[in-house]
């Protein structure tokens, strides 16, 4: 593999050639046949700019791909793009407000048309349409302008000077759409556009002959993909949906499936599935961590259509001390134990690696205080009633805690609800279909977007290794609300004027070190507020068959990022 080192403003990239076809894949394209997937949060929109949920993302970015990505190790690599753009060739401008990427020759989009700059420039129309919705409209930040100079020749140009420009464009969640398709679905048409939402058109390796939302996707191998002997399989069965337990038993137990993704299952069971010999288990730490998520606006359904928004804060989750106290109930090393093993680690930040971003100011959060958490509700006026619940002017802190359908998260709802009993807090739980929680549906009331709840967990991560984009979805004005049909990445409805001063200091800010101080800062606040608070820095933990070869687990992209490579091992 050829690879060598980028700088831009004192950050180093490292950025990695094109993978050379090895021996095992130079043959006919679909040589290996079918292969099957199964991603037991089952798919629901194929389109990135319409969801935030993982298993869209990494589901669609089979088939519609970004200019540039990030490889195994986290490090910058072309894609669609023929290079990465820096300062030192010319991709970048002296001042730093302007990118300019140069796309591949002689690429086709799956329908046989070519690939142009044209696409690209109304790629960023469409997400930066203010009525879309685009749920990845942080990756966007300060851009002002994005041109097609010829065919082959985009520029982006940005409003301040931009020292990391790589956030349009780059990772799964970025991809380019292709104009022709899309071209009548901006706006407040983009979730009405069912077909392309479903079947875009794309650059990858496969392209889609049928979706059953919430369900199972077919693929076929794209005739007109740039490499004549990718992929290795002629077809991909895509099954969403059940649990995780079923998707890790029917590729190391039963050998139906090759690929499950995500098996937040205990070490034990994981360990019991192996023993059959039909796969092997793998796991890699980035930068997901599972988190609660803390709700500073009113859920009441009372408040109809200004239910979750900032025109009403919470009733009880508004007073800082509160949220602090549910921080301090939990254990989190018990978490871990009981859910991860060694694939989690106690988390007490939203940005745990690398390891120069990673903070030591919260630390503290790794022992549980109950008797410290009781006298901080003790002190902020919250007392036990007749029940045993606190209460103050009328107000009971009664919490309605939501999360996705998983055995390990229910296991964790059920030993924090036990916690926050201990202090004074009543706890109703509820879980939802993962399908339809991380779903982004604008229909419906389920999903973690609208977060009609007063706590959601879930995890998250950046692409990556530069956070500055993920900080980015905690802006002001970036919660989703009904104006955005309901995308948008501020889930917490957090709005602080530092943390936005930060956020654009950063924006303009290229020294490595700088840049982490800022990031630090950034995490401390949402943290230190109590509006995020972490529970489990968690390794990815995914199965393959054992006859599967080429896989290469991926924790700062897409998991199935080189889904090209992979053939059936001989």
């Amino acid at each position: 593999m050829r690879k060598f080192t980028i700088r831009l403003a004192g950050l180093a990239i490292l950025a990695v050639g094109v993978l050379p076809v090895s021996a095992a894949a130079a043959a006919e394209r679909g040589r290996d046949g079918h292969v099957s997937i199964i991603y037991w949060q089952a798919p629901s929109i194929l389109n990135p700019y319409l969801s935030g949920g993982t298993k869209d993302i990494e589901a669609a970015s089979i088939v519609v791909e970004p200019l540039a990505r990030f490889d195994a190790s986290g490090n910058l690599t072309p894609w669609l793009a023929a290079t990465v753009p820096t300062l030192a060739n010319g991709g970048v401008s002296a001042d730093l407000k302007t990118v300019t990427w140069k796309l591949r020759e002689g690429l086709r989009w799956s329908d046989g048309s070519p690939v142009t700059a044209a696409d690209v420039a109304f790629t960023a129309e469409y997400c930066r349409d203010p009525a879309g919705g685009c749920s990845q409209l942080a990756r966007f930040d300060d851009v002002t302008a994005v041109e097609a100079l010829d065919d082959l020749t985009v520029k982006v140009t940005f409003g301040v000077p931009k020292p990391y420009p790589y956030g349009p464009f780059v990772g799964a969640t970025s991809p380019i759409l292709q104009k022709a398709q899309f071209g009548d679905c901006k706006g407040a048409r983009a979730p009405e556009c069912t077909d392309a939402n479903f079947g875009p058109v794309g650059t990858g390796p496969f392209r889609v002959t049928g979706f059953r939302p919430n369900d199972v996707i077919s693929l076929e191998a794209n005739p007109h993909y740039r490499d004549p002997a990718k992929p290795a399989f002629a077809t991909v069965t895509f099954k969403g949906g059940g649990d995780a337990a079923a998707a890790g038993r029917a590729v190391l137990a039963t050998g139906e499936f090759d690929y499950a993704w995500n098996l937040q299952l205990s070490p034990e069971v994981l360990k019991g599935m192996a023993a059959a010999g039909k796969g092997n288990v793998v796991s890699s730490f980035g930068t997901l961590v599972e988190r609660l998520v803390v709700n500073l606006t009113d859920p009441s359904p009372g408040r109809g259509e200004a239910r979750s928004t900032r025109a009403h804060p919470h009733p009880f989750l508004a007073d800082r001390a509160v949220r602090k106290a549910l921080s301090m109930a939990i254990d989190r090393k018990l978490l871990v134990e009981i859910g991860y093993g060694q694939a989690g680690r106690p988390a007490c930040n939203v940005v745990p690696a690398p390891e120069i971003y990673a903070s030591k100011a919260n630390d503290d959060c790794l022992r549980q205080d109950v008797e410290g958490a009781k006298r901080l509700l003790d002190g902020a006026g919250w007392r036990p009633g007749p029940d045993g619940v606190r209460q103050k002017d009328g107000v009971r802190l009664s919490i309605l805690y939501q999360t996705s359908t998983n055995a390990v998260r229910q296991d964790f709802q059920a030993l924090i609800k036990q916690w926050w009993s201990d202090i004074g807090i009543e706890t109703e739980l509820r879980n939802i279909d993962a399908s339809v929680f991380f779903g982004g549906d604008p229909g419906s009331p389920d999903t973690y977007q609208k977060f009609f709840a007063d706590i959601e967990m879930y995890a998250n991560n950046f692409e990556g290794a530069d956070p500055e984009s993920y900080l980015g979805a905690w802006r002001c004005g970036n919660e989703p609300r009904p104006a955005s049909q309901w995308q948008g990445e501020n889930m917490p409805r957090y709005c602080s004027e530092a943390y936005d001063r930060l956020l654009k200091e950063m924006a303009v800010t290229g020294e490595i070190s700088e840049r982490a101080r800022l990031a630090r800062e950034m995490n401390d606040l949402l943290v230190q507020d109590y509006v995020l608070i972490p529970l489990v820095h968690r390794g990815r933990v995914s199965a393959h068959a054992r006859s599967l070869g080429g896989v290469r687990l991926n924790t700062w992209d897409s998991e199935i990022w080189n889904i090209a490579d992979w053939h059936r091992a001989r």
